[in-house]
């Protein structure tokens, strides 16, 4: 087992400097942006009274902006460093959410996009500087024990949220996260993490700055296909969300919700520390097929306390499988690139957000809320075959220059 799980790995990881700073301004980061999309869910099923289909369209269209503001603003950093990014998030997204409680449906439907658009990037601000800062050989180690904190956030602010909600005030939330968006941009406005380039630019700063390779020279199928399961992944983080808010309403068991989306962020952290102390990659594919089949069942549970047993092994994978992504994210894409590919991984994260959350409303309104899980897991399988049949494409590409190498050498 020691040399399955060496934890001097970790302790390396925790020893980079500025590295401890990082992940801890990340984690009040992923408060807010942890419990945005269920608040959001949740203000307009119970803050405006509607439905559960058109709380997941408004929380869509968040999710839908934050998918392309991440992408944007990854090469904005790519571009002009990540203050420049902070700067312009922080401020935005601190003014929309402190409005959002004083506004109806048909305000929160034109508002919720470029919410979503100027949110804070979450995966560009924090990975980013990961990937500049931490050894290629510990860069798995490295995103694990972010996965840790990411874990930690997810297993407060939902369950937070959910109470919020539900418990005390439903305008209260949005006005909790404005607060927290305000403290925690500027926490990592403060530190100013490294990305990689302005070192570049110090050393030589007569030399012009090289261009940006185009898309079509460093976008491989394999990256299509970690794009796809990053989609798959929050698909199943969503989806699972509604899920477990739908089922224990219809139980009319509501007031625990918090219960089973704690544990279940907390078996997460456990899966996320496993990977950390590994010294074997572990397949995202593979962890992608598991959490469809682990979810698809969960259905069946009767109460609160047997979904929280139930949810173990859904929550396990969980972070492993965002980590292991990442991880191999980070290989593929060239240095001068990662801040655009760690942005169109959470672009296709929270599409896959986006998407879940209204998928499973709908299936909650039109057939019950015992089959939300099983949507759930059908549309994560979905996201695995096809990120597999995208890996079999990218073998067969590379298959040929193999069997050419010993004839050129």
């Amino acid at each position: 087992m020691a040399q399955i799980f060496d934890y001097s790995r970790f302790r390396s990881v925790l020893a980079i400097p500025r590295f401890k700073p990082l992940v801890l301004g990340g984690f009040f980061l992923r408060l807010p942006y942890s419990a945005a999309s269920i608040t959001l869910t949740l203000f307009v099923r119970f803050g405006l009274g509607e439905s559960y289909f058109a709380a997941g369209l408004v929380a869509t269209l968040f999710v839908l902006g934050q998918a392309a503001g991440s992408t944007l603003m990854g090469r904005i950093s790519d571009h002009f460093g990540l203050r420049a990014v902070l700067a312009v998030t922080t401020l935005s997204s601190t003014a929309l959410w402190a409005v959002f409680p004083s506004l109806g449906l048909p305000l929160l439907f034109a508002v919720a996009f470029p919410a979503g658009l100027l949110s804070i990037p979450v995966f560009v601000v924090v990975r980013q500087p990961i990937a500049a800062m931490v050894p290629e050989n510990l860069r798995r180690t490295a995103y694990a024990a972010d996965a840790v904190s990411v874990e930690l956030a997810f297993a407060i602010a939902p369950a937070t949220a959910t109470v919020l909600v539900t418990a005390l005030d439903p305008q209260l939330a949005p006005r909790v996260i404005a607060a927290a968006v305000l403290l925690s941009g500027t926490l990592i406005w403060l530190l100013n993490p490294p990305t990689g380039l302005p070192e570049k630019k110090a050393v030589e700063p007569a030399a012009p700055e090289p261009p940006l390779p185009p898309l079509r020279q460093w976008f491989t199928v394999r990256l299509a296909a970690l794009m796809v399961m990053a989609f798959g992944m929050a698909f199943c983080f969503s989806g699972t969300d509604i899920s477990i808010v739908s089922h224990l309403e219809a139980k009319d068991q509501i007031g625990m919700a918090w219960v089973p989306l704690a544990l279940w962020a907390l078996y997460s952290l456990f899966g996320a520390l496993m990977l950390a102390g590994s010294h074997r990659r572990v397949s995202p594919l593979v962890l992608l097929f598991i959490l469809g089949v682990c979810t698809a069942p969960l259905g069946l549970s009767g109460s609160w306390w047997i979904l929280a047993l139930v949810i173990i092994p859904s929550g396990f994978f969980t972070a492993m499988s965002v980590a292991a992504a990442t991880d191999q994210v980070s290989r593929i894409a060239e240095p001068r690139v990662q801040g655009t590919a760690m942005g169109m991984q959470g672009s296709a994260m929270t599409m896959g957000a986006a998407l879940g959350a209204p998928v499973v409303g709908w299936v909650v309104e039109t057939f019950g809320a015992q089959w939300s899980f099983t949507a759930t897991g059908f549309g994560v399988l979905c996201a695995a075959l096809a990120a597999a049949a995208l890996t079999g494409v990218g073998r067969m590409r590379a298959q040929p220059r193999r069997e050419l190498q010993p004839e050129a050498a």
